[in-house]
């Protein structure tokens, strides 16, 4: 790219067309493929490769399976050749498993994630058509309306009352004005009005650009890239790292002191450094992320099903653990359809005017479509030919109001509307049921009298204005003043049917919902006590506006309605809730729930948001409705709920075996399995457990947030791992001292009473229930028993003789039987015993 387009901002449009090779009628699709392969993705960070390849050596990154298989290339050339071959083959089969798993998952989230993706209109072979944000490229001619998302940073071609919210980028509260032009070369981000940035977004009014930059190109890209921007931590992935922190700390004490110890006793280094690494790999749980992923990935696709479209995997967890659920009530407990009750003047009388004022307002604004306006412009019973539209004042969060400037051929009329107080705050005078205009001193009461009648009925209220500007043809800020006061607009947006039991439903579930609106305390106060909200305790914007962080966080879990709310007080509410220590879901589909989405644990938006609402969601809505919520929450239970057997089933039985294996090797005068053996019977024990998304879940598990609890976790550990020993020993002493087995009789023996009670403990962890009382998911059961048989014929195959097992007579089996059994009921009376101790 020229220096020109370096600094585009100081060029006219033709310049720089010229200057990118691009014309207003917009690339060939050609031109366009050869530029993206060029310039590559219009994204602020690499998107995550799923080729399989990656994921291929993905499965490979792990220290320990580096060193391990190192550590077997080394024994190969030492002459171990069969050994070195098996522990190679088995360490490729399991990361092809793995491979297998993750692949499948990446697929099936990439099918789900192109229904919401985020697109832009671009003008191409000289027609306009949709295209994904990532497909944007330098020289694309961009076409823009009230609520799209800037693909990236572009010069302005042609606009018509375009305002931009770049707050994300310069920290301006208000609406950009945009101008096509020229600006000076120096001028800084926030005087660039001639410029649309890439993360900014459009408030109203609609214009064509061309792109000059892309992905990290962009001006946000080279913020991002400085600070290397993420997405929050989940409390998931909280939990996740934490637990890993607590493996590798148990796992590296461990083979550093079987190591020495080994070493001590003067055995071969290599042989006790690779039965060492074979204990680590067993330890390691190599599967989590795999079955972490395909967990998300399943929940993911029945929620699909189900209209619910889960962006971020790690946030269908964060669902099932959300203890708070923040959400506007239109749309949430209201059906979110406006409907005009009635316009009356200041005497609360029918009004004709009123409406028609009303009507010529939304009909002529270019913002963003809305339910108000909509709900207005529906009732189509006003010819407004005689109408021309001259200039727009766009609604924003801070003046609360909406202006445009309009002339019937005689006279310029200023038409404002919006929320009642902030219209009557720029009025002076009002009109009288005569048509004149008198003090608004002398009607103030009664008008206030009417605001709070129809708020505790539970209507909400727009003021409607009106200004004679004369010959004025353009307008600003500033023209909002020294109004007359019209009449207001009454608006019924009634309560779903059956939403007191929905909200019910939730709180069962233990999810409490808040209300977050824009309405004022009585119309919130009204609408929540119809939902079935018992007195609800409601605190407005001006109470937090003089409260602090601390006071809030305090207070927050008491709080029902936050009424009267200004946009940037959305996020300090939810930022509250999370240093308060709940886990906070946050559903909003406006303009200004940006920031508010991306604070929560669950940012969740509707389809029919706004793009930039929907670019910071985690999840969303292809429905709108607190059922659809409902069904949400119980997946993400469920699918956390299979995530935590995994950790149990691989903190449980396999630590366990690794541990007594490691305390027995210290003691005995050979190695209680070849490193070969431990890799094969951590191998096998992984193929239940792979399964683990498809099982069943008692309804207990669903019934109450879940959250990581690293303590409980590490009790877990300790609890089933030490039972688990104990009957490792109980093994080692009945194989020496009773039946008096050699050595690879021992390993045969062992091989089979660790794998086949490894396997048949996942039926007994994976449920708090009595092992018999909660019915196991068919693929589990079948994998489980398949393993179980092919694990007692192993040794008898000639594949166990490779391996180094001995077969073993029948007294060896029923022995090996009957420790097992005497486990499975140990550890159904170790779980009773624990769970109420633990508490649920």
């Amino acid at each position: 790219m020229s220096t020109k387009s370096d600094m585009f901002w100081n060029c006219d449009g033709g310049t720089v067309l010229e200057d990118l090779r691009s014309a207003s009628t917009g690339l060939t699709a050609l031109e366009a493929v050869e530029r993206l392969k060029r310039y590559g993705d219009n994204l602020l960070r690499p998107e995550k490769r799923t080729d399989i390849l990656t994921l291929l050596i993905a499965q490979f990154k792990s220290p320990i399976i580096l060193i391990l298989l190192a550590a077997a290339i080394l024994s190969y050339f030492l002459h171990d050749n069969t050994d070195a071959i098996i522990i190679i083959a088995i360490v490729l089969i399991s990361g092809l498993l793995g491979l297998w798993q993750e692949k499948g998952a990446a697929n099936l989230v990439g099918k789900l994630l192109s229904i919401v993706q985020t697109r832009a209109t671009v003008v191409r072979d000289g027609s306009a058509k949709e295209i994904a944000v990532a497909d944007v490229v330098p020289g694309d001619i961009v076409v823009l309306s009230a609520g799209s998302i800037v693909p990236g940073d572009c010069l302005l071609l042609e606009l018509n009352d375009l305002f931009v919210d770049e707050a994300a980028l310069t920290g301006e509260s208000y609406p950009v004005d945009k101008v096509v032009g020229p600006v000076p070369v120096d001028a800084p981000l926030a005087k660039r009005v001639n410029t649309l940035f890439m993360g900014t977004h459009v408030i109203s009014g609609s214009g064509k650009a061309v792109v000059v930059n892309t992905g990290r190109q962009t001006e946000f890209g080279r913020i991002s890239e400085q600070l290397r921007l993420r997405p929050p931590e989940t409390d998931f992935e909280r939990g996740i790292r934490r637990f890993g922190y607590l493996l590798m700390e148990v796992t590296l004490l461990l083979v550093i002191i079987i190591f020495a110890f080994n070493v001590y006793f003067r055995r071969p280094i290599l042989d006790s450094f690779m039965f060492a690494l074979a204990l680590a790999v067993g330890l390691t749980p190599q599967l989590l992320p795999a079955i972490i992923t395909i967990n998300l990935a399943r929940g993911s696709k029945k929620l699909a099903d189900k209209k619910v479209i889960v962006k971020r995997l790690a946030s269908l967890e964060n669902f099932g653990s959300m203890n708070v659920l923040c959400a506007d009530k239109t749309g949430t407990l209201t059906e979110g359809v406006v409907k005009i009750l009635s316009a009356v003047d200041a005497y609360g009388e029918p009004s004709d005017k009123a409406m028609l004022y009303a009507y010529v307002n939304a009909a002529m604004q270019s913002g963003f479509t809305n339910p108000i306006d909509s709900a207005i412009k529906s009732l189509g019973q006003f010819d407004i030919q005689r109408f021309e539209k001259l200039a727009e004042i766009p609604y924003d969060f801070i003046r609360k109001r909406l202006s445009v400037l309009v002339t019937d051929g005689r006279v310029n009329l200023l038409l404002t509307k919006g929320a009642l107080n902030n219209v009557l705050s720029v009025c002076t005078r009002v009109e009288s049921r005569e048509g004149e205009s008198i003090d608004l001193n002398t009607m103030r009461d009664s008008i206030d009298k009417l605001y709070q009648d129809y708020s505790a009925q539970g209507y909400r209220t727009i003021g409607i204005a009106y200004r004679n500007l004369g010959e004025t043809v353009s307008i600003n800020k500033s023209d909002e003043a020294e109004m007359t006061f019209l009449g207001i607009l009454v608006l019924h947006d009634p309560p779903k049917a059956g939403v007191a039991g929905t909200l019910k439903e939730l709180r069962d579930l233990g999810v409490d919902v808040k209300i977050i609106t824009g309405d004022n305390e009585l119309v919130a106060g009204n609408v929540s006590r119809q939902a079935g909200m018992e007195n609800p305790e409601i605190v407005t914007g001006a109470d937090l506006r003089v409260m602090t962080d601390e006071a809030l966080t305090l207070l927050v879990h008491d709080i029902d309605v936050f009424a009267e709310v200004e946009p940037n007080q959305k996020e300090r509410i939810i930022l509250a809730f999370k240093k308060s220590g709940r886990v906070v879901g946050f559903l909003g589909d406006g303009i200004n729930d940006a920031s508010a989405l991306h604070a929560a644990d669950v940012g969740i938006s509707v389809n029919t948001a706004v793009d930039v609402a929907k670019a910071a969601a985690d999840i969303v809505l292809l429905e709108t409705g607190l059922e659809v919520l409902i069904q949400g929450v119980r997946e993400g239970r469920r699918t956390f709920a299979n995530t935590m057997k995994y950790v149990f089933m691989a903190t449980s039985a396999n630590f366990g075996n690794m541990f007594s294996m490691a305390g027995a090797s210290l003691f005995m005068s050979f190695l209680p399995l070849l490193p070969k053996q431990i890799l094969l019977t951590n191998l096998l024990t992984d193929f239940p457990e792979m399964t683990v998304a498809t099982d069943n879940v008692d309804p207990e598990m669903v019934e109450r947030p879940q959250r990581w609890n690293l303590r409980f976790i590490r009790n877990f550990m300790i609890t089933f791992g030490l039972l688990s020993s104990i009957f490792d020993y109980l093994t080692f002493g009945i194989l020496l001292l009773v039946l008096h087995a050699g050595t690879d009789q021992f390993r045969a023996g062992w091989f089979m009473e660790s794998v086949v009670s490894a396997a048949i403990i996942v039926l007994v962890v994976r449920t708090r229930r009595g092992f018999l009382r909660s019915r196991p998911g068919k693929y589990l059961l079948t994998a489980t028993l398949v393993l179980v048989a092919i694990t007692i014929a192993f040794p008898y195959t000639h594949f166990g003789k490779i391996f180094g097992f001995a077969p073993l007579p029948v007294p060896f089996l029923l022995m090996m039987g009957g420790i097992v059994l005497l486990y499975i009921v140990s550890a159904e009376v170790t779980k009773a015993v624990f769970y109420r101790k633990m508490g649920n």
